[in-house]
């Protein structure tokens, strides 16, 4: 094979007689044959031997000790250092710095809370190689010294976020404020949904019921097409119309959590600075950094037949700055936007885009490199929507009339859209963090820790509840929590408020019986109500750990708040809202998407593992905790214990399961035929899929009856707990 060609290298590897003995490649795995199956793999993504730190290792203390003046000092002495293998335009890396930072951040969308800028996942596939994400690579590889110059003091998520804040503080921006407290990981995400089609930039129509209604786009995407942050700059589908564009920016900006006046900031502030580039032929770059030759060292899109720097360098394949002042905070972008008019014209690189009417010499940029040469600016599609949609030109217009309500509004929405991801307030680190509290970090008072927990405890056994009633309400006040961007969970008892207080899988006339009950025993008791529920769900489980013959403790930590509705963003919880909730055999409606694999989706955002996703599926069977009392997987006579009958049940033989409905079964006695239980897809999964079903022989065995409680009760105090920052940061 030594004079084997890289283009040659997959034909030549299937002649040579070589010994492949491992799958070493990603293009085929030992799953591929049963496409369907569920891929548990995203529930044991990032553990300890993909992290090379170590378990020691707590980067929320080791950043604590950064030198967070020197670290900006170096930040902004980089700007300006133009490195030759790769110059900054006009000699300032501020607008490349912005992008990667904003396009790290930009991938977050609120229906599942993934994507986003806190885990530096820019640095992986697909995301390092997307073609939105063009020439990032390099952007990451001229921080590289900085990186190291810091070390482990200093993620390479916070360092993302970080560059370009301070590239617009270089600018001249006077920005809201910055935390520290990202911390990295490892391999490529294996859990987000990016979209179904095989192919960068398909057409947009692949994931929208009707592509000229926004709204239709599947859920949970908010990007148009495959391979893009936002939309596409050229139009929908490449073809420009402004107030189609305008539309599928509203839906779009709206499922990153931005209102109008954000999306106008945003779009204008974003493109106040830096410029786009396609000054030259798109065929001529090579494969991205995910495709490229080894020799590459991990750099994409690579140009070895020009030129392909400076002035000459392709990357979105529209050309040009939007702003008479690429490097300098100001007010360009309006001024040029509102005062000329606009016609098409086509990029060297052959992209769409809108050029000005009759521009003064003086409003245009000069060249990156020579500033004795003027070039002509550059509008995108999604630019001009920012003129032609009636609203977002009142907001432009607006904008334009005062510079610095405009900035404000950016340094915030530039703050919003950065942090969103990171957390609550409490997980902020460093010296710029906002002292203000905002909404949307879903504040929460700190609750007390000096009352009586054992006579709470006391007072909660006596009040007449059942345990199917304490332990649902509780649970139903945790599972909210998303591991993606750490919002929701039990802390801060928004289930008795809106919306949570009237959600269908919430059982409101339940949850408002369990709550007339515990609000009194909370306040009497000087505890938060959001304590209270969590203690609730513990004496429900400890009175069913008796009832099962052990006695095993449920750990219980107090000290949550309770939040109020002034504190509390309705509007924005709604995505939270469960339309299926596997561990209570609950689902709204029928879907697209299996039952069991809802339930897996949902297991994921937890932080669970898949041998906690079955104690807890198999424990809350038993604890009667099913939606509406149904008593589909309750396969027990003993409801109330804390027993492993559910996983006896799922593996006897002496049973056969069949088939009444979409997600109904009939379990039935092979002998007698007669019906012994019913379930769902949610049950049977356990017993059908070989790794689950490993799992629930290792419970159903006679020796791990108590070992299954211990591992309930680990799992369940995980879940309770899992908002609980405050005992962690």
């Amino acid at each position: 094979m030594n004079n084997t060609t890289i283009g040659e290298t997959n034909d030549s590897i299937k002649k040579c007689p070589v010994m492949h003995g491992g799958m070493t490649a990603t293009g085929s795995t030992v799953m591929d044959w049963w496409p369907e199956a569920l891929n548990l793999d995203i529930l044991h993504q990032h553990d300890t031997k993909t992290n090379p730190m170590g378990e020691e290792f707590n980067y929320r203390e080791e950043v604590k000790k950064l030198d967070f003046k020197a670290l900006k000092a170096d930040l902004i002495a980089f700007m300006t250092d133009s490195q030759s293998w790769w110059p900054a335009d006009w000699g300032h890396y501020g607008g490349l710095m912005i992008r990667m930072s904003w396009h790290a951040a930009g991938s977050y969308r609120i229906a599942d809370g993934r994507g986003g800028a806190s885990t530096g996942n820019q640095r992986f596939a697909p995301l390092n190689s997307w073609p939105d994400n063009a020439n990032l690579d390099k952007a990451r590889r001229l921080l590289w010294p900085i990186k190291r110059k810091y070390g482990n003091r200093l993620s390479w998520a916070d360092l993302f976020v970080l560059a370009g804040t301070v590239a617009y503080e270089s600018m001249g921006l006077k920005t809201y404020g910055f935390a520290f407290g990202r911390e990295d990981i490892w391999h490529p995400e294996k859990d987000v949904y990016w979209g179904a089609e095989k192919e960068w930039l398909a057409p947009s129509d692949e994931r929208y019921e009707n592509v000229d209604e926004a709204e239709s786009m599947e859920n949970p995407l908010a990007a148009v097409q495959m391979g893009l942050i936002y939309v596409n700059p050229e139009g929908v589908n490449g073809k420009p119309d402004p107030l189609k564009t305008a539309a599928h920016v509203r839906e779009t900006f709206a499922r990153m959590a931005m209102n109008d006046e954000e999306t106008v900031a945003l779009a204008a502030g974003g493109h106040t600075v830096g410029k786009c580039h396609g000054n030259g032929s798109a065929e001529a770059l090579g494969p991205e950094p995910e495709a490229a030759g080894i020799e590459e060292q991990g750099l994409g899109w690579m140009n070895h037949d020009s030129r392909s720097v400076g002035r000459d360098t392709v990357t979105s394949g529209i050309e040009g700055a939007w702003t008479t002042h690429p490097t300098k905070w100001d007010n360009g972008y309006f001024h040029l936007l509102l005062n000329y008019e606009w016609e098409l014209t086509t990029s060297p690189a052959g992209a769409e885009q809108w050029q000005p009417i009759g521009i003064k010499e003086e409003d245009m940029p000069v060249d990156v490199e020579d500033p004795s040469k003027r070039t002509m600016p550059v509008m995108t599609d999604a630019d001009m929507a920012m003129k032609m949609d009636p609203q977002y030109r009142e907001i432009s217009e607006r904008f334009y009339r005062d510079h610095e309500y405009f900035s404000d509004v950016f340094a915030r929405a530039w703050f919003k859209l950065t942090h969103r991801d990171l957390g609550p307030k409490v997980r902020y680190i460093g010296p710029e963090v906002p002292e203000e509290s905002l909404i949307w970090q879903d504040p929460i008072p700190a609750g007390t820790t000096d009352y009586d927990v054992d006579a709470l405890k006391s007072k909660i056994a006596n009040a007449g509840l059942s345990v199917g009633e304490m332990v649902a309400t509780a649970w139903d006040s945790a599972r909210t929590f998303r591991g993606s961007d750490l919002r929701g969970g039990a802390n801060g008892a928004r289930i008795r408020l809106a919306p949570q207080k009237d959600w269908h899988g919430n059982e409101p006339e339940r949850l408002n019986k369990v709550l007339n009950v515990l609000t009194p025993l909370a306040q009497d008791a000087g505890a938060s109500l959001a304590d209270t529920i969590v203690l609730a769900g513990n004496v429900g489980i400890e009175r069913a750990i008796a009832a099962a013959g052990f006695d095993v403790p449920v750990t219980f930590s107090p000290g949550r708040g309770d939040a109020t509705d002034d504190m509390t963003d309705a509007e924005s919880f709604k995505p939270l809202e469960p339309l299926a909730d596997g561990y209570r055999n609950y689902l709204q409606k029928t879907y697209a998407v299996k039952p069991e694999e809802m339930m897996l989706d949902k297991t994921q955002l937890l932080g669970l593992t898949a041998k906690e996703m079955t104690v807890l599926v198999g424990g809350m069977r038993m604890l009667g905790t099913n939606f509406a009392g149904t008593q589909h997987g309750v396969f027990t006579n003993n409801v109330g214990a804390l027993t492993t009958d559910f996983f006896v049940t799922v593996t006897d033989m002496a049973l056969s399961w069949k088939p009444v409905s979409d997600n109904l079964y009939s379990v039935r006695s092979r002998d007698t035929g007669q019906e012994v239980f019913t379930a769902t897809r949610f049950d049977l999964v356990f017993g059908s899929n070989s790794v689950l079903r490993a799992y629930a022989e290792l419970y159903a065995q006679d020796d791990n009856r108590e070992k299954f409680v211990k591992d309930f009760v680990a799992a369940w105090v995980k879940v309770m707990e899992a908002d609980r920052f405050d005992l962690t940061c």
